[in-house]
């Protein structure tokens, strides 16, 4: 996964709980908002619509009284009316009741010519309005516990209408202040249809509130889920790569890991693939589920594990010193190893220091880079070092695992230039008949002479072409220079002796090998009794049957065939009874180190009897002294090939001593 989705994930997993979090609540705000500004607004314009007729009434009232018709002003009024004329805050008349409060508030009012100026006055007796700055509004403090008496609502008390008292003022003509009482009449049924369309209302705002709750826990819940299918592993229940990248990065950037030092693992289950075999999936499915539990119970405070795929674990851990995580690793190998008493399991583990940089990733840097892929890649390089007959093992990696796999990246780029521009150059190693000191053949082989990595040693890439498949272009590339040589060797007119070439295991998949073969050494002109194929060992462990039909072909097509590096794994005798070989080559390791001599002898002088009575002739490579050459002779050994005699050389120097006889 790249680094653009961890990060979109990392995001969505910060952001999915709290966004939904905060859209209910914004939403569940802007409802109570909304209802209460409807509300507010519904109630003042009931009430400014009231104000506004009653000021009309008043200012009626005000005109009769500057005409003096107060009798006619008493009989129009109502008994709940009552008025008075305030003049210099004086009241001077009052008829009715005088509950006025004689203090004014200019007030703002719609009318249908726009905003009325209003003088207003509370009532001494029900102070139910109250005034800021120039708006009259209903004081809901001290209205609300009336209403909400059940005794003043259903009681035996209750009345039929609410009565809401107002003094309304208007200036007469001497500029006296006549104010009138007005009454905002609100009845039962007013009080049920508001209590309805507030139930209503309330009741709508309820169903939303708890739609939109539900949808939230909904969203909580899926979001696990989420997690779950994201973050977790299928195979063993626990986290997998992603959420070790997550997490492992957090862990890594926070100040408090700053002075700690880790390393990262490839912990791998050996043979996984074996073991699903002879079991099944699912039983394997249920060991890797319980190596993620021992792993897990192993790990200390502060570090991290996950599965990564199929048989491979990953785990962040603190490394402060090499003896102590050794010791550690050692204590997992131990655990795993128990992780089915009844099966012999090996774990190879491989670690890898995070470099100087990424310790400082703990320094909360951003700027500082971290990659746990390239650390865990680093880890998997240390750990496919360790051999399968290793058992359970531990690699570290190194700086020269580094420097190998450039170089092995360097020789990949540049391997195809270099065969079109014929760097490769052929060295050739004489063979001696050891009775007579008489050169009998020589083996080609390779060298590349690199304009930018100047002489390289077969060592140093043979691998790494057997690695990446491009050996085969390598055999097919020696085969037609020897050819080459071969065939100038032979026109210039001398003894021209038969030359080795090998052929890689990796070509033997192919049917038509041996008219390939023939092909190129045909399109050079070369005798074909002068070029001999050498097989490895190895070769001889694949399809038997193919490589039996491969080399009766050559053979038919005058080629002689040749068995490299005989003993050097586990030889077989039935591929000597079955293989029609023309020449069997001894292992240099017959020559070599500080085995038995007396046994040593005995296995060689034995190996040469046997090659002599299948009519097959002998080769010993890398004989390097006159004891051993003796020896040979004694044997009967055919050929010598070492350096007693000569190194490999190029070719202009083996022509010379091939000229010299």
């Amino acid at each position: 996964m790249t680094g653009k989705n961890v990060k979109a994930l990392k995001k969505l997993k910060k952001s999915y709980a709290w966004s939904g979090m905060l859209v209910t609540l914004f939403l569940s705000i802007v409802m109570v908002v909304t209802l209460a500004i409807l509300t507010s607004a519904a109630l003042q314009y009931v009430l400014e619509s009231w104000i506004s007729a009653e000021y009309d009434r008043i200012s009626y009232m005000a005109h009769m009284y500057d005409s003096g018709m107060t009798e006619e002003l008493k009989r129009l009024d109502r008994e709940d009316r009552a008025y008075v004329v305030i003049d210099d805050d004086r009241m001077v008349y009052a008829y009715g009741k005088n509950t006025c409060s004689g203090i004014g508030h200019p007030i703002k009012v719609i009318s249908d010519g726009g905003f009325l100026d209003i003088v207003v006055y509370h009532d001494t007796e029900s102070q139910l309005f109250s005034i800021d700055e120039d708006t009259l509004t209903l004081d809901m403090g001290s209205f609300m516990p009336n209403i909400l008496n059940p005794d003043m609502v259903i009681g035996i008390n209750a009345p039929d209408t609410f009565k809401l008292p107002l003094w309304i003022g208007v200036k007469t003509v001497d500029g006296s202040i006549f104010a009138g009482r007005s009454t905002l009449d609100i009845d039962k049924n007013d009080l049920m249809f508001l209590g309805v369309v507030a139930g209503v209302l309330a009741g709508v705002f309820m169903l939303v509130f708890i739609f939109m709750l539900i949808r939230l826990i909904l969203g909580i819940r899926n979001r696990r889920r989420l997690t779950k299918l994201v973050f977790g592993d299928e195979a063993t229940g626990g986290n997998n790569w992603i959420y070790f990248r997550m997490k492992g990065e957090q862990i890594l950037r926070r100040r408090s890991n700053a002075r700690n030092h880790y390393a990262v693992l490839d912990i791998v289950f050996f043979k996984y693939r074996n073991y699903c075999v002879c079991h099944s999936v699912a039983e394997g499915e249920k060991q890797l589920a319980t190596v993620r539990q021992v792993i897990e119970m192993w790990l200390g405070r502060g570090e991290l594990s996950a599965h990564y795929a199929s048989a491979h674990f990953v785990a962040l851990v603190k490394a402060d010193s090499n003896e102590k995580l050794q010791n550690r690793l050692n204590d997992l190998l131990g655990q795993l190893s128990c992780v089915d008493p009844a099966h012999n399991i090996s774990f190879h583990i491989g670690v890898a220091y995070l470099d100087a940089c990424s310790e400082h990733h703990n320094n909360a840097s951003h700027d500082c880079p971290i990659d746990l892929e390239r650390d865990y890649n680093n880890a998997c390089a240390a750990r496919a070092t360790l051999d399968e007959t290793d058992g359970s093992a531990i690699a570290y990696f190194t700086d020269e695992m580094v420097e190998e796999q450039i170089w092995e990246d360097r020789v990949r780029e540049r391997q195809m230039t270099a065969l079109l521009n014929e760097e490769f150059v052929v060295y050739y190693q004489p063979k001696y008949n050891p009775a007579d000191d008489k050169l009998t053949g020589a083996e080609a082989l390779i060298r590349w002479q690199s304009p930018e990595f100047g002489f390289v040693p077969p060592g140093r890439i043979i691998p790494i072409f057997e690695k990446n498949g491009f050996i085969t272009e390598i055999d097919h590339y020696m085969i037609r220079h020897v050819a080459r040589d071969q065939k100038r060797w032979y026109d210039t007119g001398y003894k021209c002796v038969p030359v080795s070439v090998n052929v890689s295991r990796a070509h033997f998949v192919e049917e038509d090998l041996a008219e390939q073969i023939r092909d190129i050494v045909d399109s050079e002109g070369a005798p074909h009794e002068l070029i001999e194929l050498e097989l490895t060992e190895s070769a001889f462990f694949d399809d038997k049957k193919a490589l039996v039909s491969t080399i009766n072909k050559l053979k038919s097509y005058g080629f002689a065939v040749s068995m490299d590096d005989f003993g050097s794994g586990y030889s077989s005798l039935n591929s000597l009874k079955d293989l029609p070989l023309d020449v069997l080559k001894l292992d240099a390791d017959f020559f070599r180190g500080d085995s038995d001599v007396d046994r040593s002898e005995i296995v060689i002088s034995e190996t040469i009897r046997l090659a002599q009575a299948l009519h097959m002739r002998t080769v010993a490579e890398g004989v390097e002294v006159k004891e051993q050459v003796d020896f040979l002779a004694q044997q009967g050994c055919d050929m010598i090939q070492g350096y007693y005699y000569a190194k490999p050389m190029p070719g202009n120097e083996f022509e010379q001593r091939m000229n010299a006889g």
